[in-house]
């Protein structure tokens, strides 16, 4: 069946955006499309239709593809907990705790699950488009590989490798992969896209006619710097490093930084506000005095990240936002910090211990080995909400309860002075009318923009902007599609990469300190 893998020459360099723009590509020309990753890491992740998770990139993609999660798109997921460890979930559900050393060697059992998730999708679908992981120039992590080169040669899944122009020295990065890899993996990838390229695209024809001279790999085309990802969720925390706040707003939200922040593009629909100064508190740098609301992240260790959050000093900037009357929310971990005690008594997140909570909130947690993932819906005060759980632990307490549940329960808890507040629930702002709640609180107005559609229009625009720049008929080649051009298309090739593109009104960012992840698997 026809199948495509993006792979990369580092982390960052844009394949998860570029696979999502293709999905949506090729699922507009009337095609089944399904994404694909056989290995991630990330602390962003998505519930599943099937009651799994998997990386929020494959959740999007899936949106892409107008289809629903599943865990098969994601099979091996390692989500950070320490420098040296990771929690491995295999087909959506959890199965331990390993440390760097001990997974490169487990991991090799690995590929026929990997395989087999990948065939059961290319049996449902027209086309599988692949996002490979970090690079496969990495040679030092062939022996055992199941994200590139590994899958790629066992599913025989052609390659196109991608080249981000905008961190410099792309012919080499291009060049170099292809001197530094055997001959059998060389010979999978059949062509090269160059992406984030700003400026007068013909400026770099003789650099494109370089990297074909001395790869003889195909020019599938050259991306522009792409505006629209900007509105996308992002999976890793290299985003957050150059955020800055928009001056002259409404209210202010601030998010401190902890060290294993997960799941926050949940903060995605608040940053876009016209009436919020949103920031993210990088370590170091207190939280804001001004800041009408602080809200606690998700973590993917709690226990560790208040140890954290008190190295910086922020449990007594928070207390001090309290006593002037302002607000705080926690969502997950965050939440759960809140409380009066948080115990670990089986070490599910790290080493077994237990800590005093902020002791905001009249709850306590007990993290245990079950994980809680589910999609929910119910109502915040008169607003209807959805999003979903993804949590270990259960939290327990006296207090108020923020959400209520279709189908009965609650979630969450409020302080008596209602000014505090926290629940388990992903997601919660997206829907404009639940986003109107806590900034009515606030005292400011919603622009109403419903975030689920601000993103599939983001897609639509990102699809549009690789049919411009990219060969698509020579990516259909390559994965074994047909070849001919769509309505209203001609053959034209991939001349519209001259085309000058519009200009990016987001930062790009770099991976800092803080967004460095254990590498379980090298990368």
């Amino acid at each position: 069946m026809p199948a495509l893998m993006i792979q990369g020459c580092g982390s960052d360099v844009g394949k998860s955006v570029l696979v999502a723009g293709l999905c949506r590509l090729f699922a507009n020309r009337g095609l089944k499309v399904r994404p694909f990753k056989p290995q991630n890491m990330s602390n962003n992740a998505a519930v599943t239709a099937d009651g799994g998770e998997i990386g929020r990139a494959q959740a999007l993609q899936a949106i892409a593809c107008r289809t629903p999660p599943t865990v098969d798109m994601n099979p091996v997921l390692l989500k950070p907990q320490s420098d040296t460890g990771a929690q491995l979930i295999v087909r959506g559900a959890m199965a331990g705790t390993w440390e760097a050393r001990g997974y490169q060697a487990a991991k090799v059992g690995l590929l026929q699950t990997v395989v087999e998730s990948f065939r059961r999708l290319e049996a449902q679908a027209d086309l599988v488009i692949v996002e490979g992981a970090g690079s496969p120039a990495e040679t030092n992590l062939r022996a055992g590989d199941i994200a590139n080169m590994g899958f790629a040669r066992a599913a025989g899944v052609p390659v196109v490798l991608v080249g981000d122009i905008d961190r410099g020295h792309v012919i080499a990065a291009l060049v170099g992969a292809h001197a530094v890899l055997d001959d059998g993996d060389r010979a999978m990838i059949k062509g090269f896209l160059i992406n984030k390229f700003r400026g007068d695209p013909t400026l770099f024809d003789d650099g494109r006619a370089e990297i074909v001279r001395r790869t003889g790999w195909a020019d599938l085309g050259m991306a522009p710097w792409l505006a629209a990802a900007r509105v996308l969720p992002a999976e890793d925390a290299v985003v957050l490093d150059r955020v800055e706040p928009d001056g002259g707003r409404r209210v202010k939200i601030v998010v401190p930084l902890l060290s294993r922040i997960a799941n926050f593009d949940d903060f995605d629909a608040l940053r876009a506000e016209p009436a919020v100064d949103f920031a993210f508190i990088p370590p170091g740098a207190p939280l804001p005095g001004d800041a009408d609301l602080v809200i606690l992240p998700g973590t993917k260790a709690t226990l560790a990240d208040l140890a954290f959050l008190r190295a910086q000093g922020w449990d007594i900037d928070l207390l001090a936002h309290v006593r002037r009357g302002r607000r705080v929310l926690g969502v997950c971990g965050g939440y759960q910090m809140l409380g009066r005690r948080i115990s670990d008594p089986d070490g599910v997140e790290g080493a077994p211990g237990e800590a005093d909570g902020l002791s905001l909130l009249d709850v306590e947690t007990v993290l245990t080995g079950e994980k809680t993932l589910r999609a929910v819906t119910g109502r915040f005060g008169e607003a209807v909400f959805e999003g979903y759980e993804m949590h270990v632990g259960r939290t327990t307490g006296p207090a108020a309860p923020m959400l209520a549940l279709d189908g009965g329960g609650a979630d969450g808890a409020v302080s008596e002075d209602g000014r505090v507040a926290g629940c388990y629930v992903h997601g919660l702002f997206n829907r404009p009318e639940a986003r109107a709640v806590i900034l009515a609180q606030l005292g400011a107005a919603s622009s109403g923009v419903d975030q689920r559609q601000a993103v599939d229009e983001a897609l639509d625009e990102l699809a549009a902007e690789l049919e411009r720049c990219f060969d698509i008929e020579a990516l259909k080649r390559i994965a074994g599609l047909r070849s001919s051009p769509p309505p209203g298309h001609g053959e034209e090739g991939p001349a519209a990469c001259h085309v000058p593109p519009t200009p990016a009104t987001y930062a790009h960012v770099r991976r800092s300190r803080l967004s460095r992840r254990p590498r379980l698997d090298g990368r």
